[in-house]
């Protein structure tokens, strides 16, 4: 029997100028639930987070809370006004959290919180703001976009501790990976309705896809405008997903080939490359090392980059990431060493730079000058054709950026940017507040675009689908020349971590010690369920997996809607068990040590 909800909203609306940005709405939160929410740039996401929160009232509804529930956000973007350090920001107001449980979780973090808020990073605020949300021990926590501004090591721990978390999450991200990882439903706000489903990030995909398909198949019966417009969304949606997959197999075809050209220690063979293979070249780096002080940024690294090159840039903050950017973009010179560009090279900077786009000018004056038609790569479009490329509605050409959302924004300077002309595009922590539709855009324009790309992010699921080479950087000086993406990268540098361990000589095994004492008596039945349920959870653990994975197929429910169903159907009742072990494992746990 599924717990009861500790928090519910019954028929919530909320109105946005003249008409409703949802209604009817009907929220359950049970106490275990790990929830993804979501939708794209605009949809009302953060807003629907703040209405859980109880930070802002609807317009029509009834919220309710189970007395006693503690429920935290850690929202997108903290507001230190008036804090001088970071602790002052995480003990400031009525409910913040013990000192002693803040600096526990900063110092896993490792964020010094006596920081000045001032001139702290992004990634030291949401470190700061991150303390505080889980030092005040929630009972429903609702993060959004966690991740952004992140390290690798720092996303690694808070995917841990959420792991390990015994209250409830509603999460909005755009890291695939992070989804897929730690959520079991799905709220899935579109156009202003909202849809559960008792299945985590894995199953999102081919559950939209085959909502979509639903939906066209309904507007054959209904009138012209809707017929269209459904449409729209199922082929859409499906035709992007299909040649994707067609960028998928290429991207794989272009990693074999640099894999022949990058020795099992992961330096370039420059020696060996072909005259064909040369003239290709656009950056060429050898022997490259770079120091601040005493300290190593960058030691004894060997690159030959062609055109067309995709290259991704992972490591922790402070690794060197943005000084091998730096080196390899000429904007600096290398202590040892040479780094030769081609004479042709012309490049395009994306960065964090939303703030420079002015709140007052139009989406037109941003992509046109204020006129009609936009220059894109020497190809003139018009406005609002170019518009609709980047998932605009056509009609938001005369809108104010001020009036866009951090997402919108974000995509308006990727569209800008990308019209220029050049044959070197560097990208740092392009995926930023986009959306998950946005981000399948970036991908597709990326894998299109005919000049080499290099790339700094921590959004592993992009760097797996985007890049052909990974240079990875673990702050010792060392660079790791890896072709393929994220993942492949962190198989080759566990592999290497991995010390061989020496086989014992053959012993007869010693009797096993007596079990602990324990603090509480437990009939044998209990006993039994509390030294047997922790294997009986691995194992739904890896059902659990195991099933998303099948249910990550796009193509499965067109292919084989039967299959889908019973794939749902299975991961809906491993689910249900891994709760119902989970539960009752923490209540024999309570008995033991009460």
């Amino acid at each position: 029997m599924a717990a009861p909800p500790i928090l519910s909203w019954e028929g919530l609306g909320l109105q946005q100028g003249s008409g409703w940005l949802f209604r009817d709405l009907d929220i359950h939160i049970a106490p275990r639930d790990r929830i993804a929410l979501i939708g794209r740039n605009g949809a009302g996401k953060t807003t629907l987070l703040r209405l859980i929160a109880g930070e802002i009232e609807g317009d029509k509804g009834k919220r309710s809370v189970v007395p006693g529930t503690r429920v935290v956000t850690l929202p997108q973007d903290p507001d230190f006004t008036g804090c001088t350090t970071l602790m002052d920001y995480a003990l400031a107001g009525p409910d913040a959290p013990p000192r002693h449980e803040v600096e526990a979780i900063a110092g896993q973090l490792g964020i010094d919180m006596g920081r000045e808020a001032a001139t702290a990073s992004g990634g030291e605020k949401r470190r700061a703001a991150i303390a505080r949300a889980l030092a005040s021990e929630p009972d429903l926590l609702l993060l959004d976009e966690p991740t952004n501004h992140l390290d690798l090591a720092a996303i690694d721990w808070l995917e841990d501790w959420l792991g390990r978390y015994r209250g409830a999450f509603v999460v909005i991200s755009h890291d695939r990976t992070f989804l897929t990882r730690l959520t079991r439903a799905t709220l899935w706000l579109d156009r202003g309705s909202l849809r559960r489903r008792e299945i985590g990030f894995g199953g999102y995909e081919a559950w939209e896809e085959a909502v979509y398909a639903e939906e066209a198949r309904a507007a054959d019966k209904l009138d012209a405008k809707l017929k269209i417009e459904a449409h729209w969304l199922e082929r859409g949606v499906t035709a992007r997903r299909k040649r994707n997959m067609g960028r998928l197999e290429k991207l794989y075809e272009m990693r074999a080939a640099r894999a022949a050209m990058i020795t099992p220690q992961g330096t370039a063979k420059m020696a060996l490359v072909s005259d064909e293979t040369k003239t290709k070249s656009v950056i060429v780096a050898e022997h490259v090392t770079k120091k601040f002080g005493e300290r190593t940024i960058i030691r004894d690294f060997s690159l030959r980059i062609q055109r067309g090159d995709r290259i991704g840039l992972v490591g922790g903050n402070g690794a060197g990431k943005t000084t091998l950017l730096k080196l390899l973009t000429g904007e600096l010179a290398p202590d040892e060493g040479s780094v030769a560009l081609a004479k042709t090279l012309s490049g395009v900077m994306i960065d964090q730079q939303r703030s420079l786009l002015s709140p007052e000018k139009r989406v037109r004056d941003i992509l046109a000058e204020g006129g009609d038609w936009v220059d894109v790569r020497g190809v003139r479009k018009h406005v609002q054709g170019y518009l609709k490329d980047f998932l605009f509605d056509p009609g938001l050409v005369d809108a104010r950026v001020g009036t866009l959302s951090g997402g919108e924004r974000s995509r308006l300077l990727l569209a800008r940017e990308f019209a220029r002309l050049s044959n070197l595009l560097v990208l740092d922590e392009p995926t930023n507040d986009l959306d998950l539709e946005t981000l399948d855009l970036l991908q597709e324009v990326i894998a299109d675009y005919d000049g080499t790309v290099l790339i700094v992010s921590h959004d592993r699921d992009f760097l797996d689908r985007t890049v052909t080479v990974t240079l990875g950087l673990d702050g010792s000086g060392r660079v790791d020349v890896v072709a393929g993406g994220y993942a492949d990268w962190l198989r080759q540098r566990q592999q290497r971590n991995a010390a061989p361990v020496k086989a014992p000589p053959p012993v007869e095994a010693p009797a096993p010690p007596p079990p602990p004492a324990r603090k509480g008596k437990l009939s044998y039945k209990d006993q039994r369920d509390y030294d047997l349920l922790p294997g009986r959870i691995e194992e739904l653990d890896g059902e659990i997996a195991r099933l998303e994975q099948a249910l990550h197929d796009p193509a499965l429910y067109t292919r084989d809607p039967a299959r889908f169903a019973s794939l749902t159907a299975a991961l809906d009742k491993a689910r249900a068990d891994k709760d119902a072990a989970e539960e009752r494992w923490l209540e024999l746990a309570e008995q033991v040590e009460g």
